[in-house]
């Protein structure tokens, strides 16, 4: 006990015990240990077979069951538990073993007939059968092989667990034979787990047997809600997975250790969220426990349009000195003030300003009589330029501060000023415009400094002359013309001639008239232009035609130009990838080929690991270049984190380790929750290491088909989401898979899935099963776009025809695509527009994008983003999916009439029953007098049911099947499901 005190120790152990409760909760159902020397179990034969046998293991006295006749050929020695009766709610139930097998080279002479294995078998009944004991009726669950065989005095304990499913009787017996080993059964635990009671996301939910993935709904805790009914799933290991729906703590209450708790006083929360409860804001009361907000303190406000969140804040105080400035004596007016003392603590401030004309007896607006430069209102800094004011009158303007709380109170500064322009310089034409003209005729307007005042009456003196010519007098002639308008149209005048004009502004007589603008010289036409007025216009319109001409061709020649430039550096240059695309900014994948020195990528892209923190736990696989591992890495701060170790076995070349590591240089780039993530790698060291993260349910396809039809669609479809996600980013790097399948997708404990295999160098082989040929083997084509296999053409649409087939083997739960069929067949029927059916129950909708990505025309197939949108619209609307697409059992288990694959009649039952994957049934049809194929075609839905099989799946698999067998002139309606 490492010298804790004893009470710490239980203590220690009480905790750890609690812990492991939260993640399953077994409830045994027979413990071999448990029962001491009162087994009772029933040995066939009895004697010379297995017997009761007391045991020191690890220093502890057990009763076990032991045989070891190694030297006698032909052994069939069994041994039968007591009727383990099973709970009703549980369809499937897990074997603990723990057993020592003695290594046969221990035994002299006996190397023929010695063996190491042993077998279980498992039987239902509705009732205890005593001791009646018929092998016949028992089915074999599995062979039970050791790990480590003893070879010395010192035993190695093996355990293995087994699951036997499904159960429907009331009860069952396990059966243990063996047929020449040396075993002894040190224990028998029999069990069942379920996922124990549990607060999640602030719902609770009840414990539930761990049968398959099951939804289980639950309810929110006192004091939350939800939109809908809360949901998790319950996985066969008895674990909680993946929360559907979360709820929230209502307004004024706090997420606080799974329940819903008030706020305290002097805090509050204004919704329903997930939120924590907020100190109250400034310039408010204190507020009550459980307070949905905090009310402001008097004299203070909120706007109408800030948060419950946001402190209260008073409305501003008045402008200070307003004072205004005289801009260059033509009424201009630059008024101009001091913020606020007192802004109430707001950052929305803004200023309007008002102005009057007033005499003696009243005080009228100005309206538009005057203009404000920058507008009169919304004004943001503290001043503004008037003009067009007139002398001689009093002007009062009123400049008012403004805030988002200003409608419950605020104060004006105001001013009277009285203006002293006296116009002593009238306003002056600063330019002459010619509007239009003719051959005695000119069309002429003017601009002037400024406007001139209103109340002042004014006109124009307009004079105008022919322009002097060489030999001609120096006397000049003006024409004067008095005018009420600032234009002008001049007749009577000579063609093709020059005439120079000026303008005065003339006031009231009281007023000095000021200056003339300068002398402007304007032409009129000759008689003939008239008539070729139109030539300009047309002349330009050709010219700006054949401007355009030339830029559309010098645009197409550009955009050839970069698709040839794009295709000699083996750019996406098909019509499959948008400009838009092209140019999104986005990090770009790097090929580490590229390299003359293939380290340099390794230390670019990748992070060397120390060999000393990794722990090679287990071998799980082994790869193209050595085994991988189950291993753990220990992570500063963060302890022990599981990891999955590929290794290269020993006598590899320089060119091995490169292309082992490159796989590193490649998964290094990327940082994507569905692409697996690499930890580091180990290149310093005689044994190079590639450590990623450890998916614990292994490959797609292999999980999968453990799980036949235990996983909802819209868990799958989940699933697919996932997948779509990381292929979606892989496209966004320019990155194309090429081998894309569910073999290369991992999924972890969460169900999440992410995309491997990154490390295999493909080139497409003429050969003629048209496979791709890699340096570990040869890949089929199944997963392959047509013009990748006819044209070598890899891009992220040929991956998305290898979505579509990764859509369709999750749907069908790992089964093989196309079947049986050769790729030679593959091939020809995809020429011939084939495409794979629908799988057995998949939803219509995820069916017709398998069809969209199987368009033999690439540039009609779905980007990766449209499918990531697709898939999240059908998440987002789970009724989409109970559409069922049809389904041709015919086509989909590929069974010809009532041929087995070499067009001759299945032979057996068994025959028949192994082309459809269903051989675990072989016992319970044979048990149930099925033992030829006639039998089978008579079978009717509710005789499978009777047989044995309770699986929905199963049965709609068998069902199928048979109706596969019928003839097809059969009615289809007959055998429904």
């Amino acid at each position: 006990n490492m010298g804790l005190p004893r009470v710490n120790l239980f203590f220690f152990l009480f905790i750890i015990r609690v812990l492991i409760s939260l993640q399953s909760k077994e409830h045994v159902l027979l413990d071999m240990k448990a029962s001491g020397s009162e087994l009772g179990w029933l040995t066939s034969p009895n004697e010379n077979g297995w017997e009761i046998v007391q045991t020191v293991v690890n220093s502890s006295l057990l009763y076990t069951y032991s045989v070891c006749n190694v030297d006698s050929a032909d052994q069939d020695n069994w041994v039968r538990t007591t009727f383990i009766q099973r709970r009703p709610e549980s369809s499937r139930v897990s074997v603990e073993l723990q057993f020592i097998v003695r290594d046969c080279n221990t035994f002299d002479g006996a190397s023929v007939t010695c063996k190491e294995t042993f077998n279980l078998f498992m039987s239902e009944a509705d009732a205890d059968v005593g001791t009646s004991f018929r092998k016949g009726q028992f089915r074999k669950v599995a062979t039970i092989a050791p790990d480590e065989v003893t070879r010395g005095r010192v035993p190695k304990v093996n355990t293995e667990t087994r699951t036997v499913f499904p159960l429907s009787k009331k009860g069952f017996y396990l059966a243990f034979q063996d047929m020449g080993a040396c075993v002894a059964l040190l224990s028998v635990r029999v069990y069942y787990k379920t996922c124990p009671s549990t607060v999640r996301s602030l719902a609770a939910f009840p414990e539930t047997v761990a049968d398959a993935l099951r939804e289980v709904e639950g309810v929110c805790v006192k004091n939350a809600i939800s939109q809908t009914t809360p949901r998790i799933y319950c996985t066969a290991e008895g674990k909680w997975v993946v929360p559907v729906v979360q709820c929230q703590c209502l307004p004024g209450y706090e997420a606080t250790e799974g329940s819903c708790q008030e706020c305290k006083p002097g805090y509050f929360k204004p919704s329903a969220s997930n939120e924590i409860c907020q100190v109250c804001p400034e310039n408010t009361k204190s507020s009550s426990a459980g307070a949905t907000e905090c009310v402001c303190e008097d004299g203070f406000f909120r706007s109408p349009s800030d948060p419950l969140t946001a402190a209260c804040s008073a409305p501003p105080s008045a402008p200070r000195d307003l004072t205004s400035t005289t801009l260059s004596g033509d009424g201009r007016l630059l008024l101009s003030w001091s913020p606020p003392l007192e802004t109430g603590g707001r950052s929305d401030l803004t200023y309007s300003v008002a102005c009057e004309i007033c005499d003696e007896s009243q005080c009228v607006a100005c309206g538009e009589k005057i203009r404000f430069e920058t507008g009169p209102t919304e004004l943001k800094e503290p001043g503004v330029v008037v003009s067009d004011l007139d002398s001689h009158h009093n002007y009062t303007f009123t400049v008012e501060a403004h805030s988002g709380v200003s409608q419950y109170g605020s104060e004006r500064a105001t001013a009277s000023i009285t203006t002293t322009l006296d116009y002593t310089n009238p306003p002056k034409v600063t330019s002459i415009h010619l509007d239009d003209r003719g051959p005695t005729s000119l069309s002429l307007s003017w601009t002037l400094s400024r406007r001139p005042p209103a109340h002042i009456s004014h006109h124009y003196e307009l004079m105008y002359r022919k322009k002097d010519t060489e030999g001609e007098s120096d006397v000049t002639t003006y024409t004067v013309l008095i005018l009420d308008k600032n234009s002008v149209l001049i007749n009577d005048l000579t063609p093709d001639t020059t005439y120079v004009f000026r303008v005065l502004v003339k006031l009231s007589p009281e007023v000095m008239p000021g200056s003339y603008s300068k002398d402007q010289a304007f032409h009129t036409s000759a008689l003939a232009e008239s008539q070729t007025q139109n030539k300009p216009t047309l002349v330009m319109g050709a010219v700006v035609g054949v401007a355009i001409i030339l830029l559309i061709v010098v645009a197409v020649l550009l955009l050839r130009r970069r698709r040839l430039s794009s295709r000699g550096r083996g750019g996406p240059e098909d019509p499959y990838f948008s400009t838009a695309d092209q140019l999104k900014p986005l990090k770009t994948y790097v090929d580490p080929h590229t390299y003359e020195d293939p380290n340099i990528a390794i230390q670019k892209f990748v992070k060397e690991i120390d060999p000393n923190i990794i722990r090679k736990e287990k071998v799980i696989g082994v790869g193209e270049f050595g085994e991988v591992f189950r291993g753990v890495m220990k992570v500063p701060r963060k302890g022990d984190l599981a990891v999955a170790i590929k290794t290269l076995k020993p006598g590899y070349s320089e060119k091995q380790r490169q292309d082992f590591l490159s796989e590193a240089s490649i998964m290094g780039q990327f940082s994507h929750p569905n692409i697996i993530r690499l930890e580091g790698v180990v290149t310093k060291f005689k044994h190079a290491m590639i450590v990623t993260e450890y998916m614990e349910n292994g490959a797609l396809d292999t999980h999968l088909k453990e799980h036949d039809t235990e996983i909802p669609p819209y868990q799958l479809l989940g699933m697919l989401r996932g997948i779509a996600a990381g292929m979606k980013y892989l496209s966004d790097m320019n990155y194309v898979h090429r081998d894309l399948a569910a073999r290369n997708v991992l999924v972890n404990s969460s169900l999440e899935c992410k995309v491997s295999d990154f490390g295999l160098s493909r080139v497409l082989e003429d050969d003629a099963e048209g496979t791709y040929t890699t340096r570990g083997g040869k890949i089929p084509i199944r997963w392959t776009a047509p013009e990748a296999i006819e044209y070598r053409k890899f891009t992220s649409a040929s991956d998305v025809w290898s979505f579509g087939i990764v859509m369709w083997e999750v749907m069908a739960f790992g089964e093989r695509p196309y079947w049986d069929m050769s790729n030679h067949e593959v091939m020809k029927a995809i020429n011939e527009a084939f495409r794979l059916p629908a799988p057995m129950d998949c939803p219509s909708a995820i069916y017709q994008l398998m069809l969209q990505c199987w368009q033999h025309d690439r540039s009609k197939r779905p980007r990766f983003s449209d499918i990531v949108n697709i898939l999240d619209k059908l998440l987002q609307s789970p009724e989409s999916l109970k559409t069922i697409a049809d389904f041709d059992p015919r086509v989909s288990i590929r069974l010809p009439s009532t041929s087995g694959c070499d067009n001759t009649m299945f032979r057996s039952v068994a025959e028949w029953l192994e082309s459809i994957k269903m051989s675990q049934y072989n016992e319970s049809f044979a048990r149930a007098g099925i033992t030829t194929m006639d039998h089978v075609l008579a079978l009717r839905p509710e005789d499978i049911r009777n047989i044995g099989v309770r699986l929905p799946g199963h049965m709609k698999r068998i069902a199928y099947s048979i109706l596969g067998l019928k003839d097809e002139t059969s009615s289809l309606s007959v055998f429904a499901v």
